[in-house]
């Protein structure tokens, strides 16, 4: 198996740098999410770097919705690093972890008025989804007295490699207003008393890894770029959005790097604002491509069964990494106690949730499984915990940070308290 270069084998255990996975497994309990604030840096800066070198004004804004812990976003904004939010509550945490206003874009295809009023209220901008939610804004900065600066998101009809349901630029999307009616709905929105149209974006997908879908969409944003400047829009940014892949199954797969994304997008960005006479800053939306890797979830085996193939049940199920069941996505899994032992045993990890497709992995070599070993499921730091739920009742796990030596507490494991706290008792069932 091949491991990112973060981790290692250390006296037959897997490590992240120095921190043994057992040993915090023992310390915190399972299941447990295990993050390296390290590696989120040593990601934010391939990029930074890949992109400042071959343009200097650029921003990069990490899409919340991979992880949205509250450290996380702290660790980014720490860095310089905006956020693309997708929701009033990303947009808070994302103030909240030191990210200016202009920082953000809000998006998403179906926001409500409290969110397009928050959006006005803090001075965020907006990306657009649509004609109805242009008009609705307008009148909820109207109605505060402000102007709202806005990009409208372009569907640009690519198909691209990726799972279908995180292709977000099919002409077929939800997303998106078809690339050809963006000159249309600038003009609509020139002529709006309360709105400023300030950039344009768009997203393609997600887990993508040819760089090639990324240049064609720099394609089309750039001609409309051109084409919406001729008729009086300023562009302060165009935003490309995020999507670049990890690669999850190390031995097959190739992701390639921010340099590589950064080369075959940049000059095509730049010769066509240099054609069209135009310099706006250039954002991008990484999410996936800086936190996945950072993070392992180390589950307990409980048991061992062997019925028409070996199952090694755990105590993390699809409650906490979603992944596997509704993407088919596959993650490398070690035996973090007998990290440097050779895989003798066919199994199937399975979680413990009353679904027939509660299984995190198929099919995997594993030294010699019993109850009691601690296992780790690789690259789960995008969309592991920012997916998970309550189902079956199950108090969600806590996370933890590492930094340098230290590891401490992102955040608690939940309680059975935790699980009815939000409850309320109805006035017909209180007990005299």
């Amino acid at each position: 198996m091949i491991l990112p270069s973060h981790l290692t084998i250390k006296d037959d255990h897997l490590t992240i740098r120095e921190h043994d996975m057992v040993a915090l497994a023992d310390r915190f309990g399972t299941p447990l999410y295990v993050t390296d604030e390290d590696r989120i840096a040593w990601n934010y800066h391939q990029y930074h770097e890949a992109l400042t070198s071959r343009y200097p004004d650029i921003r990069i804004l990490y899409a919340a919705k991979a992880n949205g812990n509250l450290a996380v976003l702290r660790v980014l904004a720490s860095l310089g690093a905006g956020a693309d939010v997708f929701s009033s509550g990303e947009l808070h945490l994302a103030l909240a972890a030191g990210m200016k206003p202009a920082s953000l874009l809000f998006n998403g295809s179906s926001k409500s008025p409290p969110d397009l009023a928050l959006a006005v209220e803090k001075g965020v901008p907006v990306s657009v989804d649509s004609l109805d939610e242009l008009h609705q804004l307008d009148a909820v900065a109207g109605v505060a007295g402000k102007k709202a600066e806005i990009a409208f998101r372009v569907n640009p009809a690519l198909d691209v490699p990726t799972h279908p349901k995180i292709a977000t630029g099919l002409a077929t999307s939800k997303f998106g207003i078809a690339h050809n009616l963006i000159p249309a709905a600038y003009r609509e929105a020139l002529a709006c008393d309360h709105i400023v149209p300030a950039g344009i974006h768009c997203h393609i997908g997600s887990q993508i890894l040819s760089v090639e879908p990324f240049a064609r969409a720099c394609e089309v944003m750039i001609r409309i770029a051109a084409e919406i400047s001729d008729i009086g829009v300023h562009l302060k940014f165009i935003d490309l959005g995020g999507g670049l892949g990890i690669p999850y199954h190390r031995s097959e797969d190739r992701a390639p790097t921010p340099a590589e994304y950064a080369e075959a997008v940049v000059p095509v960005f730049r010769k066509g604002i240099e054609a069209a006479g135009i310099t706006p800053s250039l954002w991008v939306e990484p999410g996936r491509s800086l936190v996945a890797d950072s993070t392992v979830l180390l589950t307990r085996v409980n048991s061992i069964k062997k019925a028409h193939r070996t199952f090694v049940n755990v105590d993390a199920g699809f409650n906490l990494l979603i992944r596997p069941a509704m993407y088919d996505a596959y993650h490398e899994v070690i035996a973090a106690n007998k990290a440097g032992r050779e895989g003798t045993t066919l199994c199937t990890v399975a979680g413990p949730i009353c679904e027939t497709g509660d299984i995190l992995a198929f099919d995997r070599l594993l030294p010699d499984p019993c109850a009691g070993d601690t296992l780790a499921l690789l690259d789960c730091g995008a969309y592991g915990f920012a997916m998970s739920s309550q189902y079956n009742s199950r108090p969600r796990c806590p996370e933890v940070m590492l930094r340098g030596d230290a590891a401490a507490l992102m955040r608690r494991g939940e309680t059975i308290s935790d699980l009815t706290c939000t409850m309320q008792n109805l006035p017909w069932q209180e007990r005299s």
